[in-house]
């Protein structure tokens, strides 16, 4: 059989979709049969009448089967699923960018599990493609090959071939009209080939129903491979007459193949209107949103990183955290650098703490910066945002981790869930946690109650003007990761705007599916109290303002609006109060000389 083979180019890749609750494992027990590799691809569809955002579940879900799937060496699966009303383009475009040798289906119910008919498949095909009708899970002992010589007629043989049986019977047709056998143009190329091929068995038959001649041929046949018609399908549910045939008598395993060739690749218009800007966010919400018990896995989370030879650190704010810093440093030292060695480095950046938050990181043994010291030329600036934007000059992972260090319910999760999504899909720059966040009254917890400027502000905001982003459930959440290579192409605001400011930075330069998403659970922290929600509300107004700007190349903002005025009560009356919160922006970090050059020397 190895001499078999050589003649055709052996099928390297086979590409099989794998749709939630619908087809899928037949044709990967087909896709089996070959020496390649397997590439899985998932794909949920969701009906017109839901909003895509109702198959993040289910994306889930498929995930998990992929992942058990991947466990097999041969088989590749792709973590990005595809969520979609009408999911045959958006599928043909990747399979376009995977470049497979073989697209396989099972016939017909990944036609209709897809929402495509036969002849969208067949009639722009984005590879050589192969329906499979019936159960092969095992070697055949004898593959059929009915043939004219016509386009599909090497396909076929190539994969008779790759699924490796005991005996190929190459079943030459033709019609009592035709010219002589041997003078049969379209067969001559094809029989110089298996003239050399002594193992294969060929077969003449003249007749006017080759149907019914492969059909009799059937019966001491496991799996016939045959070309679809070369000949415009008339009909959508059509592969031509012979082959419809074939498909619904024959007694055994069929594959009806097609010829793939160049198409167009067409890509979802992000400027098509509100109603795609609602597609495209359902869809993206569907896709792109995570859970953290998908990366619960740390063994394989570590194996991905040392796979794609990427380095981690965790950087972590902190103002005065002196009664939880040390918990959540010692958490992630012994989960994830010493029983898993997923973070290569932890730092603490530090705002100029005046309790003993600098003194225990130092105990617990990580690097401490204070963030106002860093970077002496610039002017220092109070704030997270510039915490997290100089903690770029003193980490050296290709992926950079931040989470808050007021965590109470700290626990690995907070981590290794934020940085699933960065080593499963190379396409992710950027991925923002979310959580349900309890708010302390008194004594007691009122679930949900957290996160007040977050839907009071950040998400109207969002809405109305960066409507893309709609679907980010949390976008100030204070944990998230993202890629160096992206991270220090971005601009920071120095204060509250920070989160906010990323966000749509990483938005603007790299495109929502650049963005992900992933459930943390619940996450206790202090609450804040409500002035200082408003100060953190003005910063974020600001920030979406100065991006406004940029957008459309105009100002918006005089001095005076970076003052606030505060009302409040000295028991005699009500007083204004005027503080100055100010946002301003540091340029991205690959634009500092002192970050060029901190490897020099």
């Amino acid at each position: 059989m190895i001499q078999l083979r050589s003649k055709f180019a052996p099928i390297h890749t086979i590409l099989v979709p794998f749709v939630h609750n619908g087809p899928g494992l037949h044709a990967l027990d087909a896709a089996r049969q070959f020496d390649g590799e397997i590439v899985l691809v998932g794909v949920v569809v969701v009906s017109e009448e839901h909003s895509l955002s109702t198959g993040a579940a289910a994306a889930r879900a498929l995930r998990r089967t992929l992942r058990i799937f991947g466990k097999d060496k041969r088989i590749t699966s792709r973590n990005q699923v595809i969520v979609s009303h009408q999911p045959w383009e958006e599928l043909s475009n990747l399979i376009q960018d995977e470049n497979p040798d073989l697209l396989c289906l099972e016939f017909d119910l990944h036609l209709k599990a897809l929402n495509v008919t036969a002849s969208d498949v067949l009639t722009r095909p984005p590879c050589d493609v192969a329906l499979v009708r019936g159960k092969i899970t095992g070697k055949p002992k004898q593959v059929l090959v009915p043939m004219r010589g016509g386009p599909h007629a090497e396909l076929a043989f190539k994969v008779g071939l790759g699924l490796q049986p005991k005996g190929v019977t190459a079943l030459h047709i033709r019609k009592p009209n035709d010219p002589e056998v041997r003078a049969d143009a379209a067969f001559i190329g094809l029989e110089r080939v298996l003239n050399q091929m002594p193992e294969v068995q060929k077969q003449f038959e003249v007749t006017d129903d080759a149907a019914q001649v492969i059909l009799d041929n059937a019966k001491r046949s496991d799996v016939i491979i045959l070309g679809t018609t070369a000949q415009p399908i008339t009909s959508s549910a059509s592969l031509g007459a012979v082959a419809d045939r074939i498909l619904h008598e024959a007694p055994c395993a069929v594959i009806a193949v097609k010829n793939g060739r160049p198409m167009p690749q067409i890509k979802f218009d992000e400027s098509a209107g509100f109603e795609a800007i609602s597609i495209l966010v359902d869809k993206w919400f569907a896709e792109n949103t995570f859970h953290a018990d998908e990366f619960n896995n740390l063994r394989e989370l570590v194996k991905l990183k040392e796979q794609q030879g990427v380095s981690i650190s965790l950087a972590l704010p902190a103002l005065n955290e002196e009664e939880t810093v040390g918990k959540v440093i010692r958490t992630m030292k012994k989960e994830l650098m010493r029983r898993n060695p997923l973070l290569d480095e932890i730092v603490l950046i530090d705002s100029d703490s005046t309790d003993r938050t600098r003194e225990i990181a130092v105990k617990e043994g990580i690097p401490v910066y204070i963030h106002q010291e860093l970077l002496p030329d610039l002017e220092p600036r109070r704030g997270k945002g510039e915490a997290l934007w100089k903690s770029l000059l003193v980490t050296k992972g290709d992926i950079i981790v931040w989470i808050d260090t007021d965590i109470v319910n700290i626990h690995p999760r907070f981590v290794y869930g934020i940085i699933g999504p960065l080593l499963i899909n190379p396409q992710v720059q950027l991925v923002k946690g979310f959580y349900r966040r309890p708010l302390k009254v008194g004594q007691r917890f009122q679930a949900g109650g957290g996160g007040r400027v977050t839907e009071l502000t950040a998400r109207p905001l969002l809405n109305l003007f960066y409507p893309e982003l709609s679907g980010v459930i949390q976008p100030l959440s204070g944990e998230y990761a993202g890629r160096r290579s992206a991270l220090e192409q971005t601009a920071f605001y120095s204060g509250y705007g920070v989160e906010t400011g990323l966000l749509i930075g990483i938005y603007e330069k790299f495109h929502l599916e650049s963005i992900a998403q992933v459930d943390l659970l619940e996450r206790i922290h202090h609450n804040q109290h409500l002035e200082a929600l408003g100060k953190m509300s003005f910063a974020i107004i600001q920030t979406v303002i100065r991006k406004l700007e940029k957008r459309f190349g105009r100002a918006v903002l005089e001095d005076v609006n970076r003052s606030m005025k505060l009302i409040r009560h000295d028991g005699k009356g009500y007083l204004l109060d005027v503080e100055q919160i100010a946002e301003y922006e540091r340029p991205p970090m690959i634009e500092v000389p002192e970050y060029l050059n901190r490897n020099k020397g």
